[in-house]
């Protein structure tokens, strides 16, 4: 008996590796306050938390800071200009989708980049025709780590949310996961931020790359 009826995959660090393009979206913005670029390195990690994120690796601003909106806003408009330059599906992952669509089972994202951003860059990677279901963290009233994304995700997909396996590389998204009945799964060769270890966030697969994942779902 099939294991798990549909996958899902949170988009930034665990499908695709956008970090380059938001790395690249950030030090215009470093360079133009005449300041030296940021090592990519130190962007890398925390590239899943988007604007915040960046502009705090970047600049040292919290949302809460009072230059925080004009660095965000003008941040969100290069990246969105250039958002597919270098992104790309992490090595092995398009084998993984193409042995989910031979087994017939579906899989989808679920990401809390908002639809702005979400549906050009999964368009641009072509991926829009395959996925069964593209949920941003705008599609629903809460954002991950509440599970309503994914419980949508599944809705959406017409699989019930015990068949399905939840993939990401943050925290919040094994929180969402187990909140949405899920099992889970830590990408941990994605972004994973800088705070508690990849191995302690109770997931119940870890995986260092990719192909890891075809045992799990062949």
């Amino acid at each position: 008996m099939r294991t798990f009826d549909a996958v899902f995959f949170d988009l930034d660090g665990t499908l695709a590796d956008t970090a380059p393009d938001l790395a690249a979206a950030a030090n215009r913005l470093v360079v133009e306050h005449g300041l030296p670029p940021v090592a990519y390195e130190k962007l890398r990690p925390v590239a899943s938390h988007g604007a915040r994120g960046l502009i705090g690796a970047a600049f040292g601003k919290c949302p809460e800071d009072p230059e925080f909106p004009a660095l965000r806003d003008t941040f969100l408009n290069y990246y969105e200009a250039d958002i597919a330059v270098h992104t790309r599906l992490f090595d092995g992952m398009d084998e993984v989708l193409a042995k989910l669509e031979a087994a017939g089972i579906r899989w989808g994202i679920v990401t809390n980049k908002i639809a702005r951003f979400t549906v050009p860059l999964v368009a641009a990677i072509g991926l829009a025709p395959r996925a069964s279901a593209v949920v941003s963290g705008d599609t629903t009233p809460h954002a991950k780590p509440h599970p309503a994304p994914l419980l949508h995700a599944a809705e959406v997909s017409g699989v019930a949310p015990e068949r399905c396996l939840y993939v990401g590389d943050d925290l919040r998204d094994i929180q969402a996961g187990k909140a949405a009945g899920m099992a889970t799964v830590t990408a941990a060769y994605g972004y994973c931020g800088d705070g508690e270890r990849p191995e302690n966030w109770g997931a119940d697969y870890l995986i260092r790359h990719p192909a890891e994942l075809i045992p799990l779902i062949a």
